[in-house]
């Protein structure tokens, strides 16, 4: 009886009957690693971004066949364990090729193990310059406008204050080094007569923020620059508005105008700071009306950065697959080299000269509205725009 049902579909077979498409194969397993646990406001949105994405990508035939499963694991914030998972994720889980990671120094971590595995990375998060410059490898491809992207963006601001005194305060891990750098050597470059005054170096996670505000406070800046994100940046905002740090002074914060970051602060979002965000409730593009449709419907709540950056890094994920036309790592990252494709921010390219994707930010302003932070005279500014020159890249970074 089994040799009958085997001989009549191989019988069908040969008559022309088509198995469904991915009959004979499972999904195609991409494997996710993220510190969840460390940094949940912003990875719990980028969770339900990618989420979605994967329910998108399904119901519209999969790739190559197939459905994509994502197979996720909390790397632990540290680099050690990041690299374990990620390992854990090849080897046991037998994953296509991998994604994730949020802090830089974790993302430099599993770069680097990617490429002494040959196998594809699409780091969503980490901000640091060094994963596509400096450090960057034929196997690694960054999402995100980086730390020198965004400080880019916020750099015309500054020059047009004119102001001569400025103080910097930063969480004192790669992502913070790099953005105070950036900042410092940007502004340098085009006003040569400021000052920084103070630098105020804060373990992530453990600021001292009543000791840091009056530090500043008694340099007398006539600005900031802060890099500060998380409960760090809250904790600094509160003592800040406590000492009237900011009164007469002009503030600018990378990422505050994130709503993972601005929606805590509340009543205490102080006003005229110019920051990079994501002003969700105002951006009126077909996708991006798209994307909040389907997200709001899915989850009953608004997205955050993190759900763009989720929902965004599978969907580059995906769109390599299919360029690809297969699961070989060469083949992937050829695929991934000049890839363009859709994001709720618009299109973005992957760069081949460096694996840095063009999506940019919004720049804008923080404000108070009906006892809420939110963000005014905001533009979006594309990720192309606020490179430095291709020559400056190269001599950067190193072969692959």
């Amino acid at each position: 009886m089994k040799r009958r049902t085997v001989l009549g579909l191989a019988a069908g077979t040969a008559a022309g009957l088509v198995l469904p498409a991915g009959a004979q194969q499972g999904p195609i397993k991409i494997g996710e690693l993220n510190s969840y646990k460390v940094f949940p406001a912003f990875l719990e949105p980028y969770k339900k971004g990618w989420e979605l994405a994967v329910e998108e990508v399904n119901a519209a035939g999969g790739v190559l066949g197939r459905k994509i499963e994502i197979v996720s694991r909390d790397d632990g914030g540290t680099p050690g364990d990041a690299v374990r998972v990620a390992e854990e994720l090849l080897s046991r889980e037998q994953v296509a090729f991998l994604i994730g990671t949020f802090p830089s120094n974790v993302g430099l971590a599993v770069a680097d193990f990617a490429k002494q595995r040959k196998t594809l990375f699409i780091a969503a998060e980490p901000l640091t310059d060094k994963i596509v410059w400096d450090q960057g490898n034929r196997y690694t491809f960054r999402l995100r406008a980086s730390t020198y992207m965004q400080t880019a963006m916020l750099i015309p601001d500054a020059v047009k204050l004119k102001k001569k005194r400025w103080a910097i305060v930063y969480p004192n891990y790669e992502y913070g080094q790099s953005a105070t750098a950036a900042f410092k050597k940007l502004l340098q470059a085009q006003q040569p007569d400021v000052a920084f005054v103070i630098e105020q170096a804060a373990p992530l996670g453990k600021i001292e923020a009543g000791a840091v505000a009056q530090a500043i406070a008694d340099a007398k800046p006539d600005a900031i620059f802060s890099s500060l994100f998380g409960p760090d940046l809250a904790k600094f905002v509160r003592e800040g508005n406590q000492r009237e740090l900011f009164k007469g002074v002009e503030v600018f914060n990378l990422l505050a105008g994130e709503p993972e970051y601005l929606d805590p602060l509340k009543d205490e979002t102080p006003n005229g700071w110019y920051v990079t965000g994501y002003p969700w409730a105002e951006i009126k593009t077909p996708a991006h009306a798209k994307f909040l449709a389907a997200y709001q419907a899915k989850f009953k709540d608004y997205p955050r950065l993190g759900s763009i950056v989720g929902y965004s890094t599978v969907m580059a994920a995906a769109a390599a697959i299919r360029k690809a036309g297969a699961l070989d790592q060469e083949k992937l990252v050829e695929a991934m080299s000049g890839l363009a494709h859709g994001t709720p921010f618009g299109d973005i390219t992957w760069r081949p000269l460096d694996h840095q994707s063009t999506m940019g930010a919004y720049v804008g302003q923080l404000a108070q509205k009906d006892g809420k932070g939110v963000m005014v005279n905001w533009r979006y500014v594309d990720g192309k725009d606020a490179l430095p020159s291709d020559d400056d890249i190269r001599r950067m970074r190193p072969t692959n």
